[in-house]
C-alpha cells in the first residue's frame, strides 16, 4: 500500500489516471534481469534476448516516474502504461512523434503498428537497441528514458519501417515517412538503407546515411558522422560498416568503403578507404593508428566499449 500526494492544481484527468496506477498490476517487477556484461551483445539474437523482461522493465520504470512525478502522470500512462504491449506503445509514441496536419497519429499507429506485429525482428531489433543504450551510454538512466526520449532510438525504429515499406515497392511512402523522420528527428537515413541490431545512435543529430549504405550489429555511431556517397556516382556508392565498430562524432565516411569489423573511427575524421577489422583510423585524410603496414589492432570491441581516445598516445604528440 502506497499514497500519493494530490495537489488541487493538478487536472481531474492527471487525479484519475495517478488512482488508476495504484491500481494496476505491479508483477513487472518481479521479473529477474539478464545480466548485462561488457560483451553480452556481441551476438544478438532475438531467441537470446528478454524481450518479456525489457517491456515489463519499461512500465516498471513507467510507473515508478508517474509516482514521482505527477505532472507526467497523463503522458506516461497514455505513451506506455495504457498499452498491453512494446509494439502497441511503439507504434502510439512514434505515431504522435511523426504525425502532421497530413500524415495522421491514427494513420501512422496502424502503419507502424501493422509492420511491428507482422515482422517479429523489428521487436527483437528494439530490445536491441534498448539494450545497447542502456548498456553503454552512461548518461542513459532507465530503459523508459531511452524509449521516449532518445531521438536517435526511435529515429531507428521508423526506419526499420520505412525500409520494409521500401522492400514492398511502397518507395511513395516510404519516402514520404522518411522525410518526416529527418523533419522531426534531424537524422536522415535513406529507407533502402540496412541496418543491423544493436545499434547506437549517441545523440544522433545531423546523423546522414545515404541508400545503399549497411550497418551492422552492435555498432555506435555519433552525431554528426556521414555516411555517403562521393559525388554525383549511381550503383552502390556508400559504406559499409561492419559489426561493433565505433564512430565518433563527426566523422565522414565516403563511397563504396568498407569499415572492418571491431575498427574505430576517431571523431573528426574523413574516411575515403577502407579500414582492416580492428584498427583505427583518424585524421583527414584518414590514417591508420601504427601505420599503414602493421596498425594497432583494438583490443576490444569499439562499438560496445565506446573507448574514444586510448589511441592517442600512439597517433599524437600533442601535450597538455
Amino acid at each position: 500500500m502506497f499514497y500519493i500526494k494530490i495537489s488541487p492544481f493538478y487536472s481531474f484527468t492527471v487525479i484519475l489516471q495517478l488512482l488508476l496506477l495504484t491500481i494496476m498490476p505491479t508483477s513487472e517487477v518481479r521479473y529477474v534481469s539478464p545480466p548485462i556484461t561488457a560483451n553480452s551483445s556481441t551476438v544478438i539474437s532475438g531467441a537470446n534476448e528478454d524481450d518479456t523482461w525489457v517491456w515489463a522493465q519499461i512500465k516498471s520504470e513507467a510507473r515508478r516516474d508517474a509516482e514521482s512525478e505527477p505532472a507526467l502522470a497523463s503522458y506516461l500512462y497514455s505513451t506506455i502504461l495504457s498499452h498491453s504491449s512494446l509494439e502497441q506503445s511503439l507504434s502510439f509514441h512514434l505515431g504522435n512523434k511523426l504525425c502532421s496536419s497530413t500524415l495522421l497519429s491514427t494513420l501512422l499507429y496502424d502503419l507502424f503498428l501493422n509492420a511491428f506485429t507482422s515482422d517479429p525482428s523489428l521487436r527483437s531489433a528494439a530490445i536491441a537497441d534498448l539494450r545497447a543504450a542502456r548498456q553503454r551510454d552512461p548518461a542513459c538512466q532507465s530503459f523508459s528514458h531511452c524509449f521516449l526520449n532518445y531521438k536517435g532510438f526511435l529515429a531507428c525504429q521508423a526506419h526499420r519501417v520505412t525500409h520494409r515499406l521500401w522492400q514492398q515497392s511502397r518507395q511513395p511512402l516510404a519516402l514520404a515517412l522518411h522525410s518526416r523522420i529527418a523533419d522531426v528527428f534531424a537524422v536522415d537515413i535513406h529507407p533502402a538503407a540496412r541496418i543491423g541490431k544493436g545499434v547506437l545512435f549517441d545523440h544522433a543529430t545531423g546523423v546522414v546515411v545515404g541508400e545503399t549504405a549497411v550497418i551492422g550489429n552492435n555498432v555506435s555511431i555519433l552525431h554528426h558522422v556521414t555516411l555517403g556517397g562521393t559525388g554525383k556516382v549511381g550503383g552502390d556508392r556508400h559504406p559499409k560498416i561492419e559489426d561493433g565498430v565505433l564512430i565518433g562524432a563527426g566523422a565522414t565516411i565516403l563511397g563504396n568503403v568498407k569499415i572492418g569489423e571491431g575498427a574505430k573511427i576517431g571523431a573528426g575524421s574523413v574516411v575515403l578507404i577502407d579500414v582492416p577489422p580492428r584498427t583505427t583510423a583518424v585524421g583527414n585524410p584518414a590514417r591508420l593508428v601504427g601505420g599503414r603496414e602493421k596498425p594497432s589492432k583494438n583490443k576490444d570491441v569499439p562499438g560496445e566499449s565506446m573507448d574514444h581516445t586510448s589511441f592517442m598516445s600512439e597517433w599524437s604528440d600533442y601535450i597538455i
